[in-house]
């Protein structure tokens, strides 16, 4: 078994390798999974007890150890406040529990070998892993952020076909060119031809350079449709930790304001201004926010620019006078939600609040309630609440006066295409991502946040407008082409015209079908295991 061990290895090595920010490598992810498929194979065919266990082991050795260090970032973001142990413990939750689920999918794939041909066993692997992978993005521990197809983030100009199937294409055309190259090299080693090995060869020749080849076409003619907007974005670097300290609330709108009118025109129509960029010491209360002079700030700054409009982060809070929602803390005799939300403030009176969905598990959303419950006092030090932020169900769209929709997506919420696409159905002619990122201090966290964005620019065809706190704020096109970005952990503004869409691409209007296919497909494998392999 030592060998096949040094098979699972070499398969998260090369994940690793081929995993953002590293550039230029994403093309490994069509091979990296052929040595860990090797080993199960050998450990299936193999003399060996406990077969099932072994195969489940050595999924989950390459899971736990591609994702520990694709996203060792999380133990910085955890130790920039909690002591080593702490920190460890908590890290361990993202590190491995996809991992677990990785190898729930090889150990249903043995069940099934058992009972069926290859190729049927390997459907029923695509289709468990997809499975996996939706799950672990629909859950109360959701954490999608290392969904196969996210991959090619580093390497757009290969997955322009995304606008079509979203990421989890990504995700299938990664399986079917690992499977059909392991099954011809594995043919080739043992010298047996159970399925042509010319097929074999072409299948992954046509695998890998058909959609490439399409994609790299689609994207040289890919040509935007005129329809300019002006719009700034705004990286003003305050330090997460001092944000409610020693950097008064009052000082940190003087930063945003100051930064935006070094690069606005007249005809800016959004100024970007990034997560919880608007707050106060004790929470600004929604129904007042118009008696604050945050907001009488943000009103004389928007006078000289007749059309302008701030979309910003802001800390918030609504109060009830009952328990209305399962987060509604008691606060004397009245009950409040805390929210970590968007705010979209134009010359008029009128507002538009979206609070954010998606929360971050731990930070801001307590999972599965009371079960660990013990974890709060660790994650309250997380810039979260302990007894989690309230949410809204579903997104909405921030509309200026002159009638441009703009998607207010909060940090965490631009890992899932399916969710953005929803901002897009409803009218968003441009997606603003609005974030921290500062919590993860110069790590490669900050710098694949910043890539998965040019994804969902590419699935929706929109341009992405990114305004990061201390991270990395950017302009991405609809093709997924990063035109503009700052440094890191440099104040600045960036002012940018782009082009507003409103047509929506097959995806947008589709959603993730693969996904539905392959929880079909999944279904009739699960059953494919409990049915009696004829003689």
């Amino acid at each position: 078994m030592k060998s096949n061990y040094l098979l699972a290895l070499l398969s998260a090595f090369l994940l690793w390798l081929a995993w953002p920010p590293i550039p230029y490598t994403a093309i490994l992810l069509l091979v990296a999974f052929v040595p860990l498929l090797i080993a199960v194979e050998q450990t299936i065919r193999g003399d060996y007890k406990n077969k099932g266990r072994k195969v489940f082991a050595l999924a989950f050795l390459t899971g736990v150890v591609w994702n520990t260090a694709s996203i060792y970032w999380v133990y910085n973001a955890m130790n920039a406040f909690l002591d080593a142990m702490p920190s460890l413990l908590i890290s361990l939750i993202p590190y491995t529990l996809a991992p677990l689920l990785m190898g729930l999918a090889f150990r249903l794939y043995y069940q099934m070998r058992k009972r069926n041909s290859i190729l049927i066993s390997f459907m029923g692997l695509i289709s468990f892993w997809v499975a996996y992978e939706y799950l672990h993005q629909s859950w109360e521990l959701s954490f999608p952020w290392m969904t196969l197809g996210n991959g090619f983030a580093n390497s757009h100009q290969l997955v322009q076909w995304y606008s079509i199937t979203g990421v989890y294409g990504g995700t299938l055309w990664i399986w079917l060119v690992n499977i059909a190259l392991f099954l011809f090299i594995w043919q080739k080693r043992n010298k047996i031809e159970a399925y042509s090995n010319k097929i074999l060869m072409g299948a992954v020749a046509g695998l890998i350079l058909i959609p490439s080849i399409a994609s790299l076409i689609w994207y040289s003619q890919y040509e935007e449709h005129v329809n300019p907007s002006e719009i700034v974005t705004v990286q003003p670097n305050i330090d997460p930790f001092g944000k409610w300290g020693p950097i008064t609330p009052e000082d940190q709108l003087n930063v945003l304001t100051n930064l935006s009118q070094k690069v606005a025109k007249l005809n800016t129509e959004f100024f970007i201004w990034p997560e919880t960029a608007i707050s106060d010491r004790n929470g600004i209360n929604e129904e007042e926010f118009r008696e604050y002079p945050q907001y009488q700030k943000v009103l004389q700054f928007l006078e000289p620019y007749h059309n302008g409009n701030v979309l910003s982060g802001i800390e918030s809070y609504v109060l009830y006078a009952d328990q209305r929602t399962p987060t509604a803390k008691p606060i004397g005799n009245m009950f409040y939600d805390s929210f970590n939300a968007g705010v979209l403030v134009d010359g008029s009176s009128k507002l538009q609040f979206y609070h954010k969905s998606k929360l971050v598990p731990g930070a801001e959303l307590m999972p599965f309630g009371k079960a660990l419950s013990l974890l709060k006092p660790f994650f309250a030090h997380f810039g979260g609440t302990t007894g989690g932020y309230g949410s809204q169900d579903k997104p909405s769209v921030f509309y200026s006066a002159s009638g441009i929709g703009a998607a207010p997506v909060i940090c965490y919420e631009s890992i899932w295409g399916n969710y953005v696409a929803e901002y897009v159905k409803m009218g968003a002619q441009f997606i603003a991502v609005i974030t921290n990122d500062g919590w993860w201090g110069d790590t490669s966290g900050k710098d694949q946040h910043l890539q998965y964005a040019k994804l969902r620019a590419i699935e929706n065809r929109r341009w992405v407008v990114r305004s990061a706190n201390t991270g990395i704020s950017a302009f991405i096109n609809q093709r997924g082409d990063i035109v503009q970005k700052s440094s890191w952990w440099v104040p600045t503004a960036l002012s940018q015209e782009i082009n507003l869409n409103e047509n929506l691409t097959f995806y947008t209007r589709s959603g993730d079908l693969i996904v539905y296919i392959c929880l079909l497909t999944g279904l009739i494998s699960i059953g494919l295991i409990f049915v009696r392999k004829r003689n």
